[in-house]
């Protein structure tokens, strides 16, 4: 329960406020409390998802969007008792009160089990060529191009392995020689890392027909040129919670208008709005895929990640989205690739310097 009251919020914070609390804070829960530390509701990375997925503004405030009746506990010295309650609710967090719902603590899941390691497999697409990135990727794959001293494949790597993920399968194709020379098996990453081939020009999903494992766990998939500090553990427990048998991560991508927009019903002018911004939900290139999705990839073909998910549709199997609330950025051109340069240090330096002075993986 250490720097538990780095959690405790006021009910007049607005969403965005809270956010950046919760994201600077271990806890990943935020507490509201009134004046007197009297428990009103909890806020969690999950609840902020799914203000997000009904179009609930970050500049709203957090009672819109808090749990005014969390399940709650008294103080206890049991930690196998903890651990059990936490289980039994199916929650990663509980606020520990006082006979008067004073708060007096919080209890973490991540924090009472300790040397968490994830079963799942993840699935990196590297086998692009990376046209809009020439000549960069000329004698490069675009995946080994250097951002902050280091391969983005690598930092994707060790963003999962902080996690608590070690098991990969690469996808290769184009100078697929210098992504298995330099990762090898994976050993001095603390991974255990195997590769793909692609044969030929496979899409975006094709070479899921080459994934050699029998498992009964999801399967994460990333694009090689993906860079982003999403918590992958809170993924796949989105994923399981919602028994989807598919999972695609979003982003938000804001358009602005450039003109004053005319707003009319029928034939009736009603009003005017000057430059609108409209928000929609783009494909942020992070998957979860059931076993059950995988066998949907037709073998030795070329295969789109669109189309299978139109085929999953097509049968109606349940298929979720997951908002990326965290830093993401798609290297797709010189404009993207410039901005993760200049990115970097600020969002992947200071966690990585940190889990690295630690000496354990990140808990999801």
């Amino acid at each position: 329960m250490d720097n538990w009251k780095d959690t405790l919020v006021s009910p007049g914070l607005r969403i965005r406020e809270v956010l950046a609390i919760i994201d600077r804070n271990s806890q990943q829960i935020a507490i509201v409390a009134d004046d007197d530390g009297k428990l009103l509701g909890t806020v969690t990375d999950g609840d902020i998802r799914r203000g997000i997925l009904h179009g609930i503004p970050l500049d709203s405030p957090v009672t819109r969007i808090m749990n005014a009746h969390p399940v709650t506990i008294p103080k206890l010295n049991d930690r196998k008792s903890v651990v059990e309650i936490l289980k039994a609710n199916k929650v990663r967090h509980l606020p520990v009160i006082d006979e008067e719902r004073h708060v007096v603590g919080v209890e973490r899941l991540d924090g009472l089990l300790t040397g968490f390691q994830s079963r799942c497999w993840v699935v990196i697409m590297a086998g692009g060529l990376g046209r809009r990135l020439e000549p960069l990727t000329d004698d490069c794959p675009k995946p080994m191009l250097r951002v902050g001293e280091k391969p983005v494949l690598q930092t994707i790597v060790e963003q999962f392995v902080r996690q608590g993920f070690t098991r990969f399968c690469i996808s290769v194709n184009y100078r697929s020689k210098q992504i298995t020379d330099y990762f090898g098996d994976g050993c001095r990453f603390g991974a255990e890392i195997h590769y793909l081939s692609e044969p030929k020009r496979m899409g975006t999903a094709g070479s899921l027909s080459l994934f050699p494992f029998e498992t009964g766990e999801p399967v994460i998939v990333i694009n090689g040129d993906i860079l982003t500090r999403l918590n992958f553990g809170q993924l796949v427990e989105f994923h399981q919670n919602h028994q989807a048998e598919a999972t695609i991560a979003v982003t938000t991508y804001d358009y602005q208008v450039p003109y004053g927009v005319v707003k009319a019903n029928r034939d009736r002018l009603v009003g005017f709005e000057e430059k609108p911004v409209y928000a929609s939900f783009i494909n942020a290139g992070i998957y979860v895929l059931n076993p059950e999705a995988l066998k949907e990839v037709p073998k030795d073909s070329y295969f789109d990640m669109n189309s299978l998910f139109e085929t999953l549709l097509q049968r109606k199997a349940p298929v979720c989205i997951f908002p990326v609330r965290e830093y993401w950025i798609d290297i797709g051109g010189m404009k993207s690739y410039r901005r993760a340069c200049k990115d970097y240090d600020s969002e992947f330096r200071q966690s990585a310097e940190a889990a690295e002075y630690a000496g354990t993986p990140a808990q999801p």
